[in-house]
């Protein structure tokens, strides 16, 4: 059976804004902190698994320098800095598939480094969350 994926079809809302306009390689990489399970081996081979309660993670964007969606995030990120306000929800949805990752409480880790050459460049945008909710699923088409 064929199955599609199209990047244009990864949704990614910051808030109530959806971004738009990204770099030309990779669009979004999604990532918890830590991971679920740690182990520890003793000295007669007895292993014990240590689960992370912390769920807490970052999603990563890559805009070309021209995406008007820079000025959104530099908004919110310029807005938490002087009054603590630029904690929204963000979501980043698979529209052809099943895969889904979402946090209540995200914030713009700080304004993107910026470079400027021969030719347009690209911004990258790291979104801290305080609970990533990961579904990495399929594709329905």
């Amino acid at each position: 059976m064929l199955r599609t994926y199209n990047p244009k079809q990864v949704t990614i809302i910051f808030g109530v804004h959806t971004l738009e306009g990204f770099g030309p390689d990779t669009k979004v990489v999604v990532a918890r902190d830590e991971q679920s399970w740690t182990k520890q081996v003793g000295v007669d081979g007895q292993v014990t698994r240590s689960k992370s309660n912390n769920k807490s993670g970052t999603i990563t964007i890559t805009l070309m320098q021209t995406s008007a969606s820079n000025d959104f995030l530099s908004g919110i990120a310029i807005t938490d800095e002087l009054s603590s306000a630029g904690v929204l929800p963000v979501l980043v949805k698979d529209n052809n598939g099943t895969s889904l990752y979402s946090a209540v409480e995200a914030w713009v880790q700080k304004p993107s480094d910026a470079s400027f050459g021969l030719e347009a460049d690209t911004r990258e945008w790291v979104i801290d969350v305080a609970e990533l909710a990961i579904f990495n699923g399929g594709n329905n088409l």
